[in-house]
């Protein structure tokens, strides 16, 4: 739109002298607070500033020298994969290891600003943890909370997102970036998401136990005097569960009562007279 690179990037980028108040507010709430630096004069002053952590930018992934500079702090990494290859991911990964990066997460990312739910290709959430086993997450430019939700079911354990405090204000980022009521709402939906995951599991849980009695049984359904033999029309597979399991139908059918039994008597074993 008439402008270059190094206007739109000198708008985008956060100003030095905001970051040490930025991470002094954010120390205060008990947050940490870390950025990603585009060369290493960015890493220099970041590192004076005592930064957790690092965020090496998709456009940055190819920037081998950035990746050694920041790996060398012995910090954790984390790399957005927006654009890359599978090879420039792991000429990547591979540089930061070699060079230090003891801790490496990947964001699944597609650079489109906004990106649309169908370009985002969650299901590389898991082969990107298969492949490179680190920590995998998703860094998100679609609109709404939904597809960091569904990458969370997939195994993202990062989720990253633009935020703004009013989609009014016009800047680079803001028509995707989410209102804090927003922010909070997919935070809420997240935290769900992972409680909802759990384990893999068979069997009741602690609150499906008492259901069970509503499975189906074995009952008799119609009066039988002793030694009358069952039939399927005196015993029948209903709810609720006090009878004997349904598999031993075949073995009742055709044997005979050993007492008189009432119709809605759940079927045991003793009511059954030994062959």
């Amino acid at each position: 739109a008439g402008r270059n690179l190094y206007e739109l990037y000198g708008e985008a980028y956060t100003p030095w002298e905001w970051q040490p108040r930025l991470k002094k507010a954010a120390n205060d709430l008990g947050m940490d607070l870390f950025s990603s630096p585009f060369d290493a004069t960015a890493v220099d002053f970041l590192e004076e500033m005592g930064v957790p952590a690092y965020k090496v930018a998709s456009f940055e992934l190819v920037d081998i020298p950035l990746i050694q500079k920041i790996a060398q702090t012995g910090k954790p990494l984390i790399i957005s994969t927006g654009m890359a290859t599978l090879e420039e991911i792991e000429e990547a990964v591979h540089t930061a290891r070699h060079a230090g990066a003891a801790q490496i997460a990947l964001l699944k990312c597609t650079s489109a600003y906004p990106a649309l739910p169908e370009e985002m290709n969650l299901c590389t959430i898991p082969e990107l943890s298969r492949r490179f086993d680190v920590p995998v997450g998703l860094s998100d430019h679609t609109m709404g909370i939904t597809v960091p939700v569904s990458a969370v079911a997939l195994g993202a354990c990062i989720i990253e997102k633009h935020l703004t405090l009013s989609r009014s204000e016009t800047g680079p980022d803001s028509s995707f970036s989410l209102e804090p009521q927003e922010f909070k709402a997919m935070v809420d939906a997240v935290r769900v998401a992972e409680k909802a995951l759990g384990e893999v599991h068979f069997g009741s849980g602690p609150k499906e136990a008492a259901s069970r009695v509503f499975r189906r049984s074995l009952f008799v359904v119609q009066e039988v005097k002793c030694g009358e033999p069952f039939t399927a029309e005196n015993v029948r597979s209903i709810r609720p569960g006090h009878g004997l399991h349904t598999r031993h139908l075949p073995e009742i059918l055709g044997r005979h009562a050993a007492r008189n039994i009432e119709r809605g008597t759940p079927v045991s074993w003793d009511l059954v007279r030994p062959t």
